[in-house]
């Protein structure tokens, strides 16, 4: 086909083409195991610098443990460290658990809020975070921009941002609202899966013919 010449059109295309490579909804994609945006919000938080894996190793012991935010709110935060130490920065990360569960207690009536000015004033809650649990976890229009998501749509020249928040606010109207939480996460997929940060497999890829970048990245 003829290669888009505007980076919407080129977003229309690799929304087509990765939603029939990487199938299924927001819910079914994330990867990291949840079952309310409470435990979403909390695995999120955990996920900095570790793997998606590795949380989900951790996450049951700590929702068994404390499910609900006041729980978490009140529980004594070396025991929250020990639970959470395998998924590295346990210290902060502990702290930012123990605000964000406090906030959601006091302020949210211990529920997860939906609107991106109550997420984002949540500790531990960046624009990010507050995108993932958005559109996972109550269906709000959001799109995380993550190192794959950067990397991945200035390849395909979408948009050329380097910050987070710009590449989000440049892909943000290339995509219906309702879908930018799947897109992104398709992108994540696309991104550990084929255009990787060192070697792109771009031989392999379904996005080959109308990326600027193919065959140019070794």
């Amino acid at each position: 086909m003829a290669r888009p010449r505007s980076p919407k059109g080129r977003a229309r295309v690799v929304h087509e083409r990765l939603a029939d490579t990487y199938p299924g909804t927001a819910v079914e994609l994330c990867a990291l195991d949840h079952r309310n945006p409470f435990e979403l919000l909390v695995a999120t938080i955990l996920s900095a610098q570790c793997t998606d894996e590795r949380v989900n190793l951790v996450t049951p012991a700590l929702f068994a443990r404390y499910p609900t935010p006041g729980e978490l709110a009140g529980a004594d935060p070396s025991e929250v460290e020990e639970l959470i130490r395998p998924t590295g920065f346990f210290r902060n990360k502990a702290r930012s658990l123990l605000g964000m569960a406090h906030a959601l207690d006091t302020t949210f009536g211990g529920e997860v809020p939906s609107a991106m000015a109550d997420l984002v004033t949540i500790p531990g809650v960046g624009r990010k975070t507050a995108n993932v649990v958005r559109s996972v976890a109550l269906g709000q229009p959001g799109l995380p921009v993550d190192t794959h998501v950067g990397r991945v749509s200035r390849r395909l020249g979408l948009t050329t941002e380097t910050d987070p928040v710009r590449a989000e606010v440049a892909l943000n109207p290339m995509v219906p609202a309702p879908e930018r939480g799947v897109f992104s996460l398709r992108l994540i997929l696309h991104g550990r899966a084929i255009c990787r940060s060192r070697v792109p497999q771009c031989a392999a890829c379904a996005l080959a013919d109308v990326c600027p970048s193919a065959g140019q990245l070794t």
